[in-house]
């Protein structure tokens, strides 16, 4: 626009200088000895030409300059509205999906509230011989005749969804293995049992004793099976291991001071509790711990038996450290390495993060220690990103579908993990997350575009021919199909203690 601007000036004063050409050529004129063929007229209307043609071709300019603007303002408007439409509809599946969920409880609430609980003296009424009883809980619903054997008293409804005495009752009797069976059992009201545990372990004779012989079963058998699969229960029993000694070290924490659980640790449950952590440890050394992505379970539960028992300093310090990137992850790590007494190691284990290419885990730990200053947070967080784009544009090159498919979700959960860091700890000022949003966009839409295209390329259904035969169409190409599973937990960990929501990317920390 400057030089625009430039130019306009320089043609305007094309008249002032041709009035000080024709005073010059007048001086030269009147000198006798020089002798023009040439008249001031000719000159002047060259010039005046000249000016004219300059004008002409700088207002075409000035023209396809505005009609330029104007295109890009016309491109950057419908890409806006294309944006909106996304937005639309991905509203509007998510209202959708909400609705087919509100759907769904309302015919569960339904089948569940056409018959109430009958109190104590209905009851009576059904004892003393009335052979029926008709219950309405609508007008559009029809009567239900209940015989006496299938009317349900509130007393037993009320046990039956108070986990709470059934908790208590086992660790007044110190029964392990049943408290692990209920456990199991009850997987549905886990967030309950979670917060009635330390309550429950209050009644115990022996709470520290009851948890320790709940972990004698933790390494009965192997996670994964010939075929591959996870042995669900043993994966069960560990988080419910793992649980009941976070559960016990809340209890110590939360404790009234009248009662000493406390003296309750005593020298020789701590040297149960060593004899169990030295059988454990010999099976961590094998432990790949980029594999676990910082979700060791294992890795956490010896952890958390050296912290609950107290009896961290009966280890190496340094071999206590190496185990803390398995469960970097972990919400619960920063206090667990408070609980160590590791707070004076936290930079070394932030350092070996940061080498490891575990840069998120490390901004987290590093805010969870006051240590933004060691370690400046959003430097981290674009290194992190800038290394997931290299591998992916390096390899994108030559990769095959199915590899660049990878490749683009390593970088769509890079930014994703990005933009979530970035909010938990506020640094929007300091790393807009805008151009990230749109990137994550620009790869979700081609996403979109290569599952319709293999949509489309998959073979379509047999139909008959007149004459009877079948036509099937050729196949030209069968995506490859491949998943990214960088960063991914399994469902099942999303509820029991010291286990993670279900995610696909690193995430500031795991509850």
């Amino acid at each position: 626009m400057a030089d625009t601007q430039s130019v306009a000036i320089l043609i305007d004063s094309t008249t002032s200088k041709i009035q000080q050409l024709q005073q010059a050529f007048a001086e030269l004129e009147s000198h006798n000895a020089v002798s023009l063929n040439l008249k001031w007229k000719e000159l002047e209307e060259h010039f005046h030409g000249l000016e004219n043609s300059l004008k002409t071709r700088f207002v075409e300019l000035q023209d396809q300059e505005k009609e330029y603007e104007t295109k890009v303002m016309e491109t950057q408007e419908m890409l806006e509205k294309q944006e909106a439409v996304v937005v639309a509809k991905e509203q509007a599946t998510l209202e959708q999906l909400q609705e087919k969920r509100d759907a769904a409880l309302s015919d569960i609430g339904y089948v569940f509230g056409k018959y109430r609980v009958i109190s104590p003296v209905s009851m009576k009424d059904v004892s003393n011989g009335v052979p029926d009883t008709m219950i309405e809980e609508k007008s559009d619903v029809k009567p239900v005749t209940l015989n006496s054997d299938e009317v349900i008293s509130a007393d037993s409804v009320k046990e039956d969804n108070n986990p709470q005495s059934e908790l208590m009752k086992l660790c007044e009797k110190m029964d392990s293995k049943g408290l692990h069976k209920f456990i199991s059992d009850n997987r549905k009201n886990l967030a309950s049992i979670r917060e009635e545990i330390p309550i429950a372990l209050r009644n115990a004779a022996d709470p520290f004793a009851l948890v320790l012989d709940s972990l004698k079963d933790f390494y009965s058998g192997e996670i994964l099976g010939l075929d591959g699969k996870k042995d669900a229960s043993l994966l069960g029993l560990r988080r419910t291991c793992l649980m009941l000694m976070e559960s016990l070290g809340s209890l110590m924490e939360d404790t009234v001071s009248d009662y000493p659980y406390n003296k309750i640790l005593t020298s020789d449950i701590r040297e149960q509790a060593k004899l169990i952590a030295n059988d454990w440890k010999p099976k961590l050394n094998d432990l790949d711990i980029d594999a676990n992505n910082g979700n060791s379970l294992e890795a956490h539960a010896f952890l958390q038996l050296l912290a609950t028992f107290g009896i961290a300093s009966e280890f190496d310090e340094g071999e206590i450290c190496k185990l803390i990137p398995a469960v970097s992850r972990r919400r619960q790590t920063a206090d667990l390495c408070r609980s160590l007494g590791l707070t004076r190691k936290m930079p070394g284990v932030i350092e070996a993060l940061i080498n490891s290419g575990r840069q998120i885990d490390a901004v987290n730990l590093a805010y969870a220690f006051d240590l933004t200053e060691q370690f400046a947070p959003v430097p981290l967080l674009k290194a992190y990103l800038k290394e997931a784009r290299k591998i992916s544009h390096h390899k994108a090159g030559n990769a095959s579908p199915g590899a660049q498919n990878e490749l683009n979700e390593r970088e769509l959960t890079a930014l994703k993990a990005v933009i979530k860091c970035i909010e938990d700890h506020k640094l929007e000022e300091q790393y807009p997350v805008d151009p990230l949003q749109k990137r994550i966009m620009q790869l979700e839409k081609a996403k979109a575009d290569k599952r319709r295209a293999a949509e489309t390329a998959k073979p379509q259904s047999k139909r008959p021919r007149a004459n009877g035969t079948t036509y099937a169409p050729r196949v030209t190409s069968i995506p490859e199909k491949s998943f990214y599973l960088s960063y991914t937990i399994s469902p099942t960990h999303s509820t029991y203690y010291g286990n993670g929501y279900q995610v696909q990317y690193q995430t500031s920390f795991i509850h």
